[in-house]
């Protein structure tokens, strides 16, 4: 007979704070913010196993637990019957990119939204990179010791060893993180973005920025170089804003089950104006252009 491990009280706390971070991301009512998020406090300051209640069926003092009641409490039978929570589940799908960041302590909604809006990053493998390249110290209150504070909690959620002081990678973990070259990048974002002019492009209808639904945004597919694109203009906030969802493009590039991504968009200062750039590798693209002048 194979037998369950039994979540601990920490496991289901997490669970009903991360719910609370996403609701708060769909500006849902505070009340309901407030309600998992205690709960979760509660659930984990408990001295006396939540699980163990669902398993003995003893829902009523689950219950009973102050700041838990009735619906929390289905959301933690669920969780320790069956190892996973459909809301959580839900909300994580429908969650912004920025939501990913808030599993990082010492990062709220504010300031996962300023990371996003500043580096035109979605995923935590993405926020490690950049907490250890720089671009996180151009963020708006990420000094230095929450810089550090950043990269240790990454390397924990992440299940890495921390970088080493020097900032060096082994050979092998810089050929893991080879990104397609600046030259293949640019050919890329050059070819969507006149074939998206042609109307050459299917057509998806993004969740975010789009009540009515309209199937408004070009996306490309394509294979290169061992590597497999997606490519597609940025939904942000930010482009939005700044009315750039027709010059920023984003580039999503997958290889040995591996997904990262970059964003190119048109330099409006420096050395560099009005030419495409490869966020995050600025000094690449300005050796690139400097090549072509040579030709």
């Amino acid at each position: 007979m194979t037998t369950t491990k039994k979540p601990t009280n920490a496991e289901i706390a997490d669970v009903l704070e991360r719910i609370a971070e996403l609701l708060e991301f769909q500006d849902t009512n505070p009340f309901r913010v407030n309600a998992y998020r205690s709960g979760g406090q509660m659930i984990r300051s408990l001295d006396k196993s939540a699980a163990d209640l669902v398993t003995r069926d003893k829902m009523d003092e689950l219950k009973a637990v102050p700041g838990i009641g009735e619906g929390l409490a289905g959301v933690i039978g669920e969780y320790v019957s069956t190892g996973k929570s459909n809301l959580l589940e839900n909300l994580e799908s429908d969650a912004p990119p920025e939501a990913a960041f808030t599993k990082v302590p010492g990062i709220g909604h504010e300031l996962a939204e300023r990371i996003v809006d500043r580096l035109h990053i979605q995923t935590l493998p993405e926020l490690e990179e950049a907490a250890h390249d720089g671009r996180l110290t151009q963020v708006e209150g990420f000094g230095k010791k929450r810089v550090e504070a950043v990269q240790m909690a990454l390397a924990s959620l992440l299940k890495r060893p921390p970088r080493q002081a020097n900032g060096k990678k082994s050979q092998k973990q810089s050929q893991k993180d080879a990104s397609p070259s600046v030259e293949l990048l640019l050919d890329i974002d050059a070819e969507y973005r006149k074939r998206a002019k042609a109307g050459d492009l299917q057509k998806i209808a993004p969740r975010r920025f789009n009540p009515g639904g309209e199937a408004w945004l070009p996306i490309m597919h394509i294979k290169r170089d061992g590597w497999d694109f997606t490519i597609l203009f940025s939904n942000t906030a930010q482009a939005h804003k700044l009315e750039k969802t027709d010059d920023w493009v984003v580039i999503y590039f997958e290889r040995d089950g591996k997904e990262h991504q970059h964003t190119l968009v048109t330099e409006t200062k420096g050395s560099l104006e009005g030419k495409r750039v490869v966020r995050g590798r600025e000094a690449e693209s300005r050796r690139y252009y400097s090549a072509e002048k040579t030709k």
